[in-house]
């Protein structure tokens, strides 16, 4: 499941990135955030697509 919090500062970064820039440590830590974020969503849709049946 996405949390609340990973969403926030996934966002929080994303506006810095925008406004100030973003230091290295910050980048390293955004783009694991991001991973993160597309492992759980195509969790989330394989467990969707599998739960479907095709019903004649």
């Amino acid at each position: 499941m996405i949390s609340p919090e990973l969403i926030q500062r996934i966002n929080e970064l994303a506006h810095k990135k925008k406004t100030e820039g973003l230091t290295e440590e910050e980048k390293k830590e955004q783009a694991k955030l991001y991973k993160i974020y597309l492992e759980r969503i195509r969790g989330q849709m394989k467990q969707q697509l599998d739960s479907i049946e095709f019903v004649d």
